[in-house]
């Protein structure tokens, strides 16, 4: 208990320090990185929650997800790059966000997050509050500031910024060379960037291949395609192995503050371990909706691992009678683009 009480008065440290130039000196915004960063989030998140109410869609959050991180750490490498002690850690770091980035904006853009498009499951989220709002919508206009705007954006921001803010003051107080851990961690880092790429460029494909037949051609062609839902190929080991790999990358990450001398637990950890519960509801949400939609998605989740891959399990049959009874009720894609999309095969990349 006394670890949990240090990071909460760390976290609480860490925002007065944020906050501490406002309200209303954004002229520090060019003498300060954390105060850029922290300038950024806010006109993010503002940007984000008035585009969700003229647009009546709640996906902006999503087409921020790939890019701020980058944002942010070209932010602290500039205020470090022409300082007399460079930080090649975080050099290192920022490198590994914009390869993260980069990837994430590519699978978001192929699936036409940038256009038009929500998350296929904000719509029954609104519906659901409007069913559940009898002042509505009053509820659904608070969720909208408060969780879809100001608590994803935040996320955003501490998955990242606050690991960079403590290497960058870690290096300046008591500086640590790169070491074997840093280039460990990077391994670690790259691998489950690379898993998370082959996860998502597996279902992209067989979203694309079902998507092209008919209902009807579907439920003739047997096997996953008939299911309705991809369960070879990674998807034999866990039901959703981008979402484990895109958590692991953020705890990964926060591996750069301990190989940099901090506690091995310290209050950076906070936006991986958030970001975590925001994967729970997300998938929770999404295997509630498959099990709807795919009648044999019950029997998978019995055969495959949630998220930690593991051995897979006996195969869902694809006999004329399980074919039958597998066909899946979606005529329409089941997903349009979101940041955990994807990571999601989610927001977005995250949940899918």
């Amino acid at each position: 208990m006394d670890v949990v009480h240090e990071i909460l008065a760390n976290v609480s440290a860490f925002a007065s320090t944020a906050l501490a130039p406002y309200p209303g000196v954004l002229s520090t915004v060019t003498n300060n990185a954390l105060t850029s960063t922290t300038t950024l989030l806010l006109v993010g998140t503002i940007f984000c929650w008035t585009n969700n109410i003229t647009t009546g869609y709640w996906s902006w959050v999503d087409r921020c997800w790939s890019t701020f991180p980058a944002f942010y750490a070209f932010i602290y490498i500039a205020f470090n790059y022409s300082s007399t002690n460079p930080d090649n850690r975080l050099y290192l770091m920022g490198l590994l966000v914009i390869l993260w980035g980069a990837r994430l904006t590519y699978n978001f853009w192929r699936k036409g997050g940038y256009s038009h498009l929500e998350d296929y499951r904000w719509p029954i989220l609104r519906k659901q509050l409007k069913d559940m709002d009898r002042f509505h919508p009053l509820g659904q206009e608070l969720f909208n500031l408060f969780f879809v705007a100001i608590f994803q954006m935040v996320i955003v921001y501490f998955i990242c910024v606050p690991v960079f803010e403590q290497v960058y003051q870690t290096h300046v107080t008591n500086p640590v060379p790169l070491n074997m851990y840093d280039g460990i961690l990077a391994v670690l880092f790259l691998t489950a960037l690379g898993l998370e790429t082959y996860t998502d460029e597996v279902q992209w494909k067989f979203q694309s291949a079902k998507y092209a037949l008919s209902p009807e051609q579907r439920s003739k062609a047997g096997g996953d395609i008939a299911l309705g839902f991809c369960t070879s190929g990674p998807f034999a080991y866990s039901r959703h192995l981008n979402f484990f790999c895109e958590m692991s990358i953020w705890y990964i990450f926060y591996g750069f503050t301990v190989s940099s001398g901090s506690a091995l637990y310290n209050y950076t950890i906070v936006g991986a371990f958030v970001l975590s519960l925001l994967f729970q509801g997300s998938t929770n949400m999404t295997e509630k909706l498959s099990i709807e939609k795919y009648p044999l998605y019950a029997e998978y989740q019995k055969t495959t691992s949630r998220l930690i891959p593991f051995l897979p399990g006996p195969k869902i049959g694809s006999s004329p009678t399980v074919t039958k009874k597998a066909t899946s009720t979606d005529s329409t894609p089941a997903t349009t683009a979101t940041p955990a999309s994807a990571s999601k095969g989610r927001r977005n990349s995250r949940a899918n």
